[in-house]
């Protein structure tokens, strides 16, 4: 079983004494370095000049500066901008400012796992990836909870590392719900994984293919919207309150039956196979050398099928319905 941490097994003061800087302010960045202030942490935000969002740190009570001066005058640095751009961020603004006893953390292992960024072996090096969106850290720990986490360490110079991580991890919440001790490597694999076979591109590609069936048949494509895309939602709900006993607990004896009977014909062996591939591409490292090669090339393919996604009947489709819906135009 793995190791999880709690409330009792971290300890806040552990920052008492050091800078934490937080490089980003997007969705995560925004979430770690309010949620870590109002626990009483000494933040800083490092933007690049001219970021949008210096005024809103500002707004918010919190230091901001360049990414070199956070770099430079704190000794924990959390990196929060998105995978692709790590490297650049850190070799041009970061790496230069890691001095001995600093910690560099992470909330996800792409560029460490993967070998683009390389830190050296005198900082300490882990991660805190919150198993949530930074809008839901920031409201669950309003709410005076926390959402789980996971923790992970890569290097140990200072040989606290993980004290310093279960603070950051407290610091946010997390220890509230539970921190579940993880690998650089397990967090990457799982979530690159999860990403692409089930979450984004499995439940995408499933409900296009299912609207597409439909429409072809003959069927209203609202009245499709309907049946593949917009009850996903009540579905996953169900799935996330309480597995899947909750679920078919909820829905028709008919709907259940027809799950039981004809969702393997769906999700077949070859479905994993092809899902035993892609896990295989994301283990060795194919995956990742192909999205830094788009986005070194200006992201022309990544581009395209975005594209491609937006153009797609139940997008046009989709927005029609959804505008009948009020409480979704309310937010």
């Amino acid at each position: 079983m793995a190791k999880v941490y709690y409330e009792n097994n971290a300890d806040l003061s552990v920052l008492d004494d050091k800078k934490v800087g937080i490089i980003g302010f997007g969705s995560q960045g925004h979430a770690h370095a309010l949620n870590l202030h109002e626990s009483g942490v000494d933040v800083s935000v490092g933007l690049y000049p001219g970021s949008k969002s210096w005024d809103a740190v500002k707004e918010a009570g919190l230091a901001v500066g360049t990414v070199d001066e956070v770099a430079q005058t704190c000794d924990v640095i959390m990196i929060l901008v998105p995978d692709q751009i790590q490297f650049q961020v850190y070799k041009e603004h970061i790496e230069p400012h890691l001095e001995s006893g600093k910690t560099l953390m992470f909330a996800h292992g792409f560029n460490i796992h993967f070998d683009a960024i390389n830190p050296p072996p005198n900082i300490d090096v882990s991660m805190i990836a919150p198993k949530g969106p930074g809008h839901l850290v920031r409201r669950v720990f309003q709410e005076g909870g926390g959402v789980p986490a996971l923790v992970a360490i890569h290097q140990d110079a200072s040989e606290s590392a993980l004290a310093v991580a279960l603070a950051y991890g407290k610091g946010l919440g997390a220890t509230k719900a539970g921190i579940l001790e993880t690998t650089f490597r397990e967090e990457t694999e799982t979530d690159l994984f999860g990403e692409q076979a089930v979450l984004c591109g499995g439940i995408a590609e499933m409900a296009k293919a299912g609207f597409e069936v439909l429409i072809e048949a003959g069927y209203q494509p609202e009245s499709a919207y309907y049946e593949t895309f917009h009850e996903i939602k009540l579905i996953v709900d169900l799935m996330y309150e309480g597995g899947l006993a909750a679920m078919f607990s909820s829905v028709s004896d008919t709907a259940e039956y027809g799950a039981y009977t004809r969702g393997p014909r769906i999700i077949t062996s070859e479905t994993k196979d092809e899902m035993r591939k892609i896990l295989a591409e994301v283990q060795e490292g194919k995956f990742a050398r192909e999205w830094l090669l788009e986005n070194q090339v200006g992201q022309p393919h990544f581009r395209a099928l975005r594209r491609i996604t937006a153009e797609h009947p139940v997008e046009e489709v989709g927005s029609e319905v959804r505008s009948m819906m009020a409480w979704l135009n309310q937010k």
